[in-house]
């Protein structure tokens, strides 16, 4: 705990001096139409609004970067046109090292102090992180930065409350509709899908007895299943609200869609047979289009309806976010948050796209012809407007997910009364609730 405190300490006193450095300073790293020193165009102009904090001198020293391995060489080139573009903090030094996103996270949480100074990790280790004391708030310019040119998912993945702490890099992670534009004719209704494919003998896929698929419904229906975690990875509190008539309907339409001779359970292209539509991420556009050839599509996911009320499905988004650490050096701390400013803005993102094909979550990058072209891409950003931000869950909280979806596959619960199927939502609410005690 002590070590956390003084990390949290050092965390307030710089925002602090950051908030009020930026009260006196203009950037000196973008101009007033929202162009970066280095040239680049893809950033909003209201990230200009707010002004950059600068210092007459920066210091000098070295800069710990972690990154997947896949853009270690990528994250190289851009650092060193971020220090050609601003000689005034070339006394730094960059060391990349590859660290995946889980790893990184973990290896932070362990060890803040010999941690790396700018990370790259997945949201849902974001609470952790900021328990932990390993990530610097956002405040002022950059704080407008990230809320102003990220899309609303990744900009709500980067908060805790209503502090931001991370730089978005990142929406591809989550899933959404491929189908046959042959066979399905609206993508937009379940019911039209499965109608569609039981006339054509086809048949299909979605993952219903896994615990990240199943919350499309339960999402949808607006369900809770939210976990506090302390600085120790430990939940202390949770808000679930499986049991009740929300959770009832999502169970229901679950039970509907296993109850159709087209349902088939699964979530990867290459395991199907005799496919016309599968919920599936960005991963498997290839294995998709493949299958599908010239009927290839993408769609966000459709919504489906249960005694009368229409719901638009759901469930958990991934982002990627770019951390700071705290420093106890003022000069060292602005240098890495501008560095992580120019390794997540909209040039960057478009070129990591374009060299590696990870998704954008700045708003112009997405709607660049490059980005717009990827179906897949575009279905998903789609999508992602209805998700949650996937957070911090109970190994437990999957097998049991599984285990009801399993119930749902076996028929267990045909022809069950409201009432009953509430009594199996309780229990299944009780043993989630039991995980944070």
């Amino acid at each position: 705990m002590r070590k956390f405190k003084k990390a949290l300490s050092v965390a307030l006193v710089t925002a602090m001096a950051f908030t009020s450095l930026t009260a006196c300073s203009k950037s000196n790293n973008a101009g007033s139409d929202g162009t970066s020193a280095a040239g680049g165009t893809t950033e909003t102009s209201k990230s200009a609004v707010a002004d950059k904090p600068t210092l007459a001198d920066y210091g000098s020293g070295t800069i710990k970067v972690w990154v997947a391995d896949n853009v270690v060489d990528f994250t190289q080139a851009k650092c060193d046109e971020f220090f050609k573009a601003n000689p005034d903090m070339a006394g730094y030094t960059v060391e990349i090292q590859a660290t995946g996103e889980g790893e990184a996270a973990g290896n932070m949480v362990t060890d803040v102090q010999a941690g790396a100074d700018i990370f790259g990790f997945a949201q849902d280790q974001l609470a952790r992180l900021v328990a932990a004391g390993a990530l610097m708030p956002l405040t002022g310019y950059y704080e407008n930065f990230v809320s102003t040119n990220n899309d609303a998912g990744a900009v709500g993945a980067s908060k805790v409350g209503n502090t931001v702490y991370a730089f978005p890099i990142t929406s591809d992670n989550g899933y959404f509709l491929y189908y046959d534009k042959s066979v399905v004719t609206d993508p937009t209704s379940l019911d039209a899908i499965i109608a569609d494919c039981e006339k054509a003998g086809k048949n299909f896929y979605m993952e219903i007895n896994s615990g990240w698929y199943q919350t499309a419904f339960f999402f949808a229906t607006g369900c809770k299943l939210e976990y506090t975690a302390d600085d120790n990875g430990a939940f202390t509190a949770s808000n679930i609200t499986y049991a009740s008539k929300e959770g009832v309907a999502a169970l229901k339409a679950m039970i509907n869609l296993a109850k159709s001779s087209s349902f088939q359970n699964g979530s990867s292209v290459d395991k199907t047979t005799n496919l016309a539509a599968i919920v599936d991420g960005v991963w498997d556009s290839d294995a998709a289009k493949a299958v599908f050839g010239d009927n290839y599509a993408c769609a966000k996911l459709p919504s489906f309806t249960v005694d009368g009320q229409n719901y638009q499905m759901s469930g958990f988004g991934g982002f990627k976010l770019l951390g700071v650490k705290p420093q106890t050096e003022q000069g060292k701390q602005l240098v890495c948050l501008a560095l992580a400013e120019y390794l997540s803005n909209g040039d960057t993102q478009l070129a990591r796209f374009n060299e590696v094909g990870w998704g954008p979550s700045n708003l112009v990058a997405q709607q660049s012809d490059a980005v717009k072209a990827d179906a897949a891409l575009s279905a998903l950003a789609e999508q992602l407007a209805y998700t949650i931000p996937q957070g911090q869950y109970p190994g437990d909280y999957w097998t049991d997910a599984t285990s009801l979806g399993d119930d749902v596959i076996a028929d267990k619960y045909d022809n069950m009364s409201d009432d009953d199927l509430m009594k199996v939502l309780e229990d299944f609410q009780a043993r989630e609730q039991s995980y944070a005690q």
